[in-house]
């Protein structure tokens, strides 16, 4: 077990490096997504200002603990641009192509290699800029010090809940092959989580906690840093996102039953 995750680590490290050598070729790529992250950060905090200009505040929160929402959201776009895009949107043309044949023959797990092969540092700057939110909002406010822990615990739960259910939806092309505009929608319900969940009617609340879980990568995290979360409310998002790990895997599985090789 420890040889194996040894050798997976070997290979991400390849991953990776090969992958920001190749996209480094283009620097002047990276200058203009971080113009468009700072860009995007600014219109961001703008449209939640423009909700607490006149006193207005959503309930039970305030101007700097929604800025940690905000800055949730940030964090999980970067990891969203860093690692989720760039790997698993391209499911779909591995399998037009018929080019997933030779990623199934590597000795290695195709999942890991689909999830994992390409690192993007165009979403670093969201990464930065998300942090910078979240300690400039941590800074006005008296945060326990264990609060970081649970809260940066609640964020890897967030990236692992978002990552199954991109994963699977990716596991789709191998009936629908274009889906690319059902991941569209995805990322336009994931719009929700700018904002705390108090913000949206109950009717709202429900659907983006039940159907589509935008409370597990914002709010909750979010909460946990601040300190307001129940445990209840914990303890659900680290079911979920070990519930939705294994449904990703074994959906993945089902899938390629009915992959059709190229070379058949």
């Amino acid at each position: 077990m420890v040889n194996q995750f040894r050798y997976y680590g070997k290979v991400l490290g390849l991953f990776w490096q090969t992958a920001i050598a190749a996209e480094l070729e283009y620097r002047l790529n990276f200058a203009i997504a971080s113009l468009s992250s700072l860009a995007n950060m600014v219109g961001s905090i703008f449209s939640l200002f423009l909700f607490y200009r006149t006193g207005y505040s959503f309930q039970g929160w305030s101007w700097t603990e929604a800025l940690v929402v905000l800055g949730m959201f940030t964090l999980l776009q970067g990891f969203s641009a860093t690692l989720l895009i760039p790997n698993l949107n391209r499911i779909v043309e591995y399998v037009q192509q018929g080019t997933l044949d030779f990623i199934l023959l590597k000795p290695i797990s195709s999942q890991f290699w689909l999830s994992t092969r390409i690192l993007s540092p165009w979403g670093i700057p969201d990464l930065f800029f998300g942090l910078l939110i979240i300690f400039y909002a941590a800074s006005k406010l008296t945060i326990n010090p264990i609060n970081y822990f649970l809260s940066f615990l609640a964020i890897a739960l967030g990236m692992m809940i978002l990552y199954s259910i991109w994963f699977i939806l990716g596991a789709t092309s191998i009936w629908f092959v274009k889906i690319h505009n059902v991941t569209e929608v995805l990322r336009g319900l994931l719009e929700a989580g700018r904002y705390p969940m108090a913000a949206y009617p109950t009717s709202y609340r429900l659907f983006f906690t039940v159907v589509v879980p935008v409370a597990f990568l914002t709010t909750i995290p979010a909460e946990a840093l601040l300190g307001k979360i129940a445990f209840p409310w914990f303890l659900a998002a680290g079911i979920l996102a070990l519930l939705l790990l294994i449904i990703a895997h074994f959906f993945w599985q089902f899938a390629l039953r009915f992959y059709t090789s190229a070379s058949s």
